[in-house]
C-alpha cells in the first residue's frame, strides 16, 4: 500500500476516532490524549521539525547557488512575491465575499457577554523587514528564525554561484548533506500515518460537538472559501500560466497536501512539500528549494481567508456595518501583515487582531472563534502550502520554456 493511501487511512480513522472521544467522559478522552495521542503527535512533529532547519537551509543555498547569476535570482524573487501578494488579495475578497453572502455572525445569535481576547502586539513592520539580515547567522539557525536562515543560506548561495569553480568542494558538500536530509525525510515519512491519526484525533477530540455546532456557519465559510481558493484561483493559475493539468498538480501535491492537514504548520511540511514539487511534479530544484521556503514563511492565503471571514463574522456578531472602505482597508492590511508579521507565534490570530483594529472592531470577538481555529488551521496550512507549490510549478514551467525557446533558436 502506498504512503498516500496509509496517510488518508490514518485520517479518516482519526476523525471517526475524534468524533467517538465526544461521546465519552472527558476524563478518559484526557488520559488517551495526554499518554498516547499527545506524545505520539508530538514525536512525529519533533521527527519532522528536527530537519526542517538544515533541509531549508541547505536547500535555499543549493537553489540560489543553482540559479546562478544574481539577476535571475531577482527575477524570480520579484516573480514570487507577485504571485504571493495577488493571490493572497484574491483569497481575501473570496473570504469576505462569501461571509456577506453566507451571514455567519448573524446579530443576536451569539453571547458576547464574556468573550474576553488579549491581542498580541505584531512588530512593526520595518523592523520585520530590518530584522530579515541577521546579526548572528549561528543564533538564527539555533532559534528557526526562518526569515534570517532564509537571508543568511542565499547570500552563502550567491558567493558560492559567483566563485564557481573555486568553491566547487563546499558545492558537492552541500549536495551530499542534502541527500542526507532527503533520505531521512523518506525515513520520517513512514511514521507519518500514525502521527497523522494520533494529531486528528486529538484536535477533533479535544474540540468537542459543542464548539463545533454552534461555529457549524462560521466553519461551513471558511471551508467553502478555502474549497474555491485551491479549486478555482490556483487551478486557473497552474492551467494558464503554468500550461499545466491542474488534476495532475493535486493528485501529485496530495501528500503534502494530507500532511499538512494533520500537522498544521507549513514548517513542519517543507520537506514533504519540496519532495512532492520536485518528484511528482517535475519543479526544478532550485526553483522549488528558493520559493517554497520563503513561501512558507510569508505566503498565507489560507490564513487571509480565515482573518477576510472572521473580520466580517465579527462585525455581524456585533452588529456593526463595514463600509466599502474598510473591506478595501481588510485586503490591504491583511495582504501586507501577511509578510509583515511572518515568523512570529500564533501569527494567524495576531494578523486578525491587527484588521479588525484597523477597521474599528472588537478585538474580544476573536474569542469567539479560537475553539474551532485548531480544526480550520489544518485545512487552511494545506491550501498555504499548496499556493507555494503552485508558484514553484508555474515559475519553473516558465523557465523550462525559455531554456527551450532559447535552445531552438
Amino acid at each position: 500500500m502506498s504512503l498516500t493511501k496509509k496517510i488518508i487511512i490514518a485520517l479518516i480513522l482519526g476523525v471517526i476516532v475524534g468524533i467517538g472521544f465526544t461521546f465519552v467522559p472527558e476524563n478518559i478522552f484526557s488520559a488517551a490524549d495526554t499518554y498516547v495521542l499527545d506524545p505520539v503527535g508530538q514525536i512525529f512533529i519533533n521527527l519532522i521539525m528536527m530537519i526542517v532547519v538544515p533541509i531549508v537551509f541547505v536547500s535555499i543555498v543549493l537553489g540560489t547557488a543553482g540559479l546562478g547569476e544574481p539577476a535571475k535570482l531577482g527575477k524570480i524573487g520579484i516573480q514570487t512575491i507577485t504571485f504571493f501578494l495577488v493571490t493572497t488579495a484574491i483569497a481575501l475578497s473570496i473570504g469576505i465575499g462569501l461571509a456577506y453572502l453566507l451571514e455567519p455572525g448573524k446579530a443576536g445569535v451569539f453571547d458576547v457577554s464574556n468573550a474576553e481576547y488579549e491581542a498580541e502586539s505584531a512588530p512593526p513592520i520595518m523592523d520585520t523587514l530590518i530584522n530579515i539580515i541577521p546579526d548572528n547567522p549561528v543564533n538564527s539557525l539555533a532559534s528557526g528564525d526562518m526569515l534570517q536562515i532564509i537571508a543568511f543560506a542565499v547570500f552563502i548561495g550567491l558567493a558560492l554561484a559567483v566563485l564557481g569553480e573555486k568553491t566547487s568542494a563546499v558545492y558537492r558538500l552541500f549536495e551530499q548533506i542534502n541527500e542526507i536530509f532527503m533520505y531521512l525525510v523518506n525515513l520520517v515519512m513512514k511514521t507519518a500515518p500514525y502521527g497523522a491519526f494520533a494529531l486528528i484525533a486529538s484536535a477533533i477530540g479535544g474540540a468537542g460537538l459543542g464548539a463545533l455546532g454552534s461555529m457549524a456557519m462560521y466553519m461551513v465559510t471558511v471551508i467553502l472559501a478555502l474549497f474555491i481558493h485551491g479549486a478555482v484561483t490556483y487551478s486557473l493559475a497552474i492551467w494558464g500560466l503554468g500550461k499545466g493539468n491542474p488534476l495532475k498538480f493535486y493528485k501529485g501535491f496530495f501528500p503534502a497536501i494530507s500532511l499538512g492537514f494533520s500537522t498544521s504548520s507549513s514548517n513542519a511540511t517543507l520537506p514533504v512539500s519540496m519532495k512532492a514539487a520536485q518528484e511528482n511534479l517535475g519543479v526544478k530544484k532550485e526553483i522549488s528549494s528558493f520559493v517554497q521556503p520563503l513561501g512558507a514563511t510569508i505566503n498565507m492565503d489560507g490564513t487571509g481567508i480565515m482573518q477576510a471571514v472572521a473580520t466580517v463574522f465579527i462585525a455581524q456578531v456585533y452588529a456593526q456595518t463595514l463600509g466599502f472602505t474598510d473591506i478595501i482597508m481588510i485586503i490591504l492590511t491583511a495582504t501586507l501583515a501577511s509578510i509583515g508579521t511572518a515568523g512570529v507565534p500564533g501569527v494567524g490570530l495576531i494578523m486578525l487582531a491587527m484588521v479588525l483594529q484597523q477597521v474599528g472592531l472588537p478585538v474580544e470577538g476573536i474569542a469567539l472563534i479560537i475553539g474551532v481555529d485548531r480544526l480550520l488551521d489544518m485545512l487552511r496550512t494545506s491550501l498555504n502550502i499548496t499556493g507555494d507549490a503552485a508558484c514553484a510549478y508555474i515559475i519553473s514551467e516558465r523557465e523550462k520554456r525559455l531554456e527551450e525557446k532559447a535552445a531552438s533558436r
